[in-house]
């Protein structure tokens, strides 16, 4: 089955954990292995994401038995773009959705649905924090 969008697993996992663990600030601290049954990652690529998030700023992390994750912000200070980009990489904008330098038709058969995609995604995620999903029951 074919799909148009795609979010890679990384991304999947980081924005979903993001969620999860802003559910649960209050709570206290979010392990790894919580995170990764919650999400159905494994728990080595899931920490690997959530170390990412850590080293830039986004979360804080304990070690030990006891030990996991929580934010390092206010959840309405996290944006879905950022938890995206820390992740994925800045969002470029193209306008050729095979990454051509060049088209051999002299211009692109999908006119400019690319860029409309692409930036109505990114003012989607640029629109919504977490605090959008803290206590949200469908989240």
């Amino acid at each position: 089955m074919s799909h148009i969008f795609n979010l890679t697993e990384g991304a999947s996992i980081a924005l979903h954990s993001m969620v999860i663990i802003a559910k649960n600030d209050s709570k206290g601290i979010t392990n790894v292995n919580d995170l990764a049954a919650k999400t159905g990652s494994s728990k080595y690529h899931t920490s690997k994401i959530m170390q990412k998030l850590v080293k830039d700023g986004y979360l804080n992390s304990t070690r030990g038995p006891a030990g996991g994750f929580y934010l390092a912000k206010k959840p309405e200070n996290i944006t879905l773009k950022e938890i995206y980009e820390s992740v994925e990489g800045k969002i470029e904008m193209t306008t050729c959705p095979v990454n051509r330098s060049f088209c051999p038709f002299g211009g692109c058969i999908f006119d400019d649905i690319t860029v409309k995609m692409t930036n109505e995604f990114v003012n989607y995620i640029s629109s919504r924090t977490l605090a959008h999903y803290v206590g949200n029951n469908a989240y």
